[in-house]
């Protein structure tokens, strides 16, 4: 079933997916920055604009484009810099 998912004053807005076989979302993040936590691992994939993101453990930041893909341990909380209007596919794993 669909779910519609709104974070940040409406700044960040996604749809999730959940049947049988997955859970996923997709979605859109206005320019700004966000602080997110997971409770399941994540694969995020950049669809459109970009990603500047500081994982977990890190205190580098990394760009991610169109197509490029990156993960995020369950129970981890991770920062995200939007410099333009973005689009995001991810996935959630449950293991």
């Amino acid at each position: 079933m669909f779910k519609i998912n709104e974070y940040f004053n409406g700044n960040v807005k996604s749809i999730s997916l959940k049947d049988a076989e997955s859970t996923a979302s997709i979605g859109v993040m206005a320019v700004g920055n966000y602080e997110f936590g997971t409770s399941t691992k994540e694969i995020m994939k950049v669809i459109s604009g970009s990603m500047i993101v500081k994982l977990p453990d890190s205190n580098d930041w990394q760009t991610f484009g169109p197509g490029q893909t990156f993960q995020i341990s369950a129970n981890m909380r991770f920062f995200l810099k939007i410099q333009q209007v973005s689009t995001y596919f991810c996935q959630y794993i449950t293991e």
